[in-house]
């Protein structure tokens, strides 16, 4: 814009400059619309073509177009502007959009910084801080390199933002006189704060939040302890004496009346630079420290290993007593159940037995109570026929009676069946009894032979 201003102002400038040089002898006549037509002239042919009031206008605008940037400007997003007017006031932009600046000088910032330790190869085109790896070292005395990220973000108050400003005139002055030194101050100092053994050992968030906090509100005061154990050889040697004293170390954090921890202010807080981010990238320990790590890994991962040898062992002896338990169980299941089942054999032989003497009772009564009626109606007959021979029979009665008993005897007599033959021996000489029933078996046949004859 500045340059098409400054080419309409030295055009203006020329054609009003050159106006006088049309000659008396020229002849002109104006148009309706005001421009001259050359009748006769000596001037140059494109002079012809501006008129004063042309002439004017131009000018005003590149006049117009050299002045506007110095007006007004646009403020980007994420930057803040320094100004300084050229009266000497000095004032800030915190804001983005288009602005008035009144021809002062403008000094941009970006509101953010990053202050980041690289690596070769690493693309740092918008890392205004960069850094080496931080070196420090550990209360137990091993030392380590930190790669660290971090973000400031500048006073979002226009006064302190004016001061800073003043006080560094760039960004770069800012990055690498105040945040890299103190971001380096503070991670060394923290490593005082931690035991190598805790860092590895959980203690890496602890680390991080500590220097966070460090660079937001000021480092810790702190008090360092040292304490010298001494290690003698064991209690089965002779002589025993001193095997070495090792020494450590116990840092603690100083607090105030109120309870609260003491700080001691860096140039970041007192300048109001805001801590946006804090990032712990790596912290690469000594090779010393590391081979010791392994050492204990190993001797950490044999142990685990013989714990869970033991824990096998121990739980195949669990399985084994627990088949055995299971095994007695159910063999006194077994038992238990043979021993029901004797027991119930026995309750009901014991309930048969029972039922049965109940019933034989019962069938004695019954028999009992048979017979009784039976005396009872043998009684009863015989009493009726001792009253009956006592009371005597009637002629007619004894007449029945005695038909009936000899009707009775005929008929008895009628059944018998006599021997038709007869063999009668002759006493001792008559032969054996063999012999008579020979005989008689023949005189048998005889007989049977004389009736068929006749």
């Amino acid at each position: 814009m500045i340059f098409f201003g400054i080419i309409l102002l030295i055009l203006g400038l020329i054609t009003l400059i050159m106006r006088p040089m049309l000659s008396e002898e020229d002849k002109f006549t104006e148009d309706k619309d005001g421009q001259l037509k050359k009748t006769a002239s000596k001037a140059p042919a494109w002079l012809l073509m501006f008129t004063r009031r042309v002439s004017t206008t131009i000018l005003i605008s590149g006049l117009t177009l050299i002045t506007l940037p110095n007006l007004f400007f646009w403020a980007e997003p994420g930057y803040q502007y320094f100004l300084v007017y050229p009266s000497g006031k000095k004032s800030a932009i915190m804001t983005e959009g288009i602005k008035f600046r009144g021809f002062a000088k403008i000094t941009p910032w970006q509101k953010f910084i990053d202050v980041k330790v690289v690596n070769p190869g690493d693309d740092t085109d918008e890392i205004e801080g960069q850094m080496e790896p931080i070196p420090i070292r550990f209360i137990d005395q091993v030392t380590a390199t930190t790669k660290l990220s971090t973000r400031f973000q500048l006073p979002a108050d226009k006064e302190s933002f004016i001061e800073l400003a003043i006080e560094f005139r760039s960004l770069q002055n800012l990055a690498q006189n105040t945040l890299i030194p103190t971001v380096r101050e503070v991670v060394s100092n923290t490593g005082y704060m931690f035991a190598a053994q805790d860092y590895i050992s959980g203690s890496a968030s602890d680390f991080r939040v500590s220097i966070e906090e460090q660079l937001k509100d000021g480092a810790f005061s702190v008090e360092k302890t040292e304490y010298r154990d001494t290690v003698i050889t064991a209690i089965e040697q002779g002589d025993r004496e001193i095997k070495e004293v090792q020494t450590r170390y116990e840092v603690n954090k100083r607090k105030d009346e109120n309870g609260l921890f003491i700080r001691i202010p860096h140039d970041i807080n007192e300048n109001n630079i805001i801590v946006a981010q804090v990032i712990v990238d790596d912290v690469v320990l000594e090779q010393v420290f590391k081979q010791r790590l392994e050492a204990q890994r190993d001797e950490s991962a044999k142990r685990q290993l013989e714990q869970q040898k033991i824990k096998t062992a121990k739980d195949a002896q669990a399985r084994i007593i627990a088949e055995g338990e299971r095994d007695k169980a159910a063999e006194r299941v077994t038992q238990e159940k043979e021993q029901v089942k004797a027991l119930i054999s026995i309750e009901t032989k014991l309930k048969q037995e029972e039922t049965n003497k109940k019933l034989a009772a019962i069938a004695l009564e019954t028999e009992r109570l048979k017979a009784t009626a039976q005396k009872v109606k043998a009684d009863a007959e015989s009493y009726q026929n001792a009253k009956l021979v006592s009371a005597g029979l009637t002629p007619q009665q004894q007449a029945e009676l005695q038909k009936q008993i000899a009707i009775g005897v005929a008929q008895q007599v009628a059944k018998i069946k006599f021997p038709t033959t007869m063999i009668i021996s002759g006493g001792d000489d008559g032969g054996t009894p063999l012999e008579a029933l020979i005989g008689a078996a023949m005189t048998k046949q005889l007989t049977s032979a004389g009736k068929g004859g006749n």
